[in-house]
Order: structure tokens, then C-alpha cells, then sequence
């Protein structure tokens, strides 16, 4: 395991505080700016916004963990795949939060939490080795994949700037999983995915309301 230094744990910090203060920049534009704004009931603006607070919560937790399982990654290789994956979430949290401003709603007041489990799991993930980090990577990207998929089915059929950006965040899940499976993941045991499995359910299932 690599040496920990100070100024990553400086750096961490002000990423912390960027991700739970609302603070995030996205890199590229964000797939809902050629969506149609349709007007929506206020019942179809609260679901949206539940989904769509699920979704940041996603993200909140997915920068946490890649922060953290770069921080402690024994490959320089791998280091730079979370980084390049952890940049592409960033977008997908800046997405998440404009469409919720967009709809009239907030982030989840529980985001430190949300972020300061992830990043536990991330180090627990991380200090297992490489492989398992990356297989730990390639098992949440399935479930998010599986997981983004089924609120394209639950999201109002009119409501095409949230689609846009669950169907990007989609795609990007899906190459993320691929990137650290070419890189060697190693396969977690069932008992694992489904500890994983249950976590994320009361994650999402708390986060629509909360």
C-alpha cells in the first residue's frame, strides 16, 4: 500500500467540501441543454425530483469512492482510470444538481453522510489490492447501470431533460465498469454483491424523501 501524504488528504478535504456543498463543475455540457422543457404536474415534478435526488446521491457516493480508492491504489495506472472516471462523475453531479434546481428541489440533506460511508467503503475496497477495488468498481457500475435503466422506466414520459441525462449517465456507467474489468477487476463473491445490493436499496430508498 503507497504512503499516505498530507497533501492528498488537503486535497481530499477541499473535494469533500466541493461535492457536499453543491460545488461541483461539470467538464462537458450537459446532455438535458437540447431536451424539450416540458411543462410537468406538480406530482410528475415531485417523482422526477425524487429520482433525480437518488441519482446525486449516486454521484455524492461515486466521487467518494473513487477519491478514495485512487488515494489508496498501488498502480499508477489504475490512479489515472479513477481519475478519469471520478472526472466524468463530477459532470454527472453537476447534471443532477441543475435538474434539480430545474424542478423546484434540493440535494439530500444527508449528503456528508452518504459521502463519508462511501469513502469508507472506498479505502476498505482499496486496501483489499487493485484487483478487488477494480472488481468492487465493475459490480457498482452493474448495479447503477441496472439501477439508471429502471428510472428510465419510472421517469414521466414527458419529462425529457431528465431522461437525457440518466441515458448519458448510463453510458458513462457502462464504460466505467468496462475500463476497470480491462484493467485486471477481479470478481467479487455473491455474498459481497449482495451486501452491496442491500446497501444500495436503503441508500435509494431514503434519498428520494430525504
Amino acid at each position: 500500500m503507497p504512503p499516505f501524504k498530507l497533501d492528498q488528504l488537503i486535497l481530499g478535504f477541499d473535494r469533500a467540501l466541493r461535492v457536499v456543498s453543491g460545488q461541483a463543475r461539470a467538464s462537458r455540457a450537459n446532455p438535458a441543454l437540447d431536451a424539450d422543457n416540458d411543462q410537468l404536474s406538480d406530482q410528475e415534478k415531485q417523482h422526477s425530483a425524487g429520482l433525480m435526488r437518488v441519482n446525486h446521491v449516486g454521484e455524492v457516493c461515486a466521487q467518494a469512492l473513487y477519491d478514495a480508492q485512487g488515494m489508496f491504489s498501488a498502480s499508477e495506472e489504475v490512479k489515472r482510470q479513477f481519475a478519469h472516471s471520478g472526472i466524468e462523475e463530477e459532470d454527472h453531479l453537476a447534471w443532477t444538481h441543475q435538474r434539480l434546481q430545474e424542478l423546484g428541489s434540493r440535494p439530500s440533506l444527508l449528503n456528508p453522510l452518504w459521502y463519508a460511508g462511501a469513502f469508507a467503503c472506498g479505502v476498505v475496497a482499496a486496501r483489499c489490492g487493485d484487483q478487488a477495488s477494480l472488481g468492487f468498481v465493475v459490480e457498482t457500475e452493474r448495479q447503477v447501470e441496472a439501477h439508471l435503466e429502471s428510472h428510465l422506466e419510472q421517469l414521466p414520459a414527458n419529462d425529457a431533460r431528465s431522461r437525457a441525462i440518466v441515458d448519458k449517465m448510463r453510458a458513462d456507467e457502462i464504460a466505467h465498469g468496462a475500463a476497470a474489468s480491462a484493467l485486471g477487476a477481479a470478481s467479487l463473491p455473491p455474498p459481497v454483491q449482495a451486501v452491496m445490493q442491500a446497501m444500495a436499496k436503503v441508500m435509494t430508498a431514503t434519498a428520494y424523501y430525504v
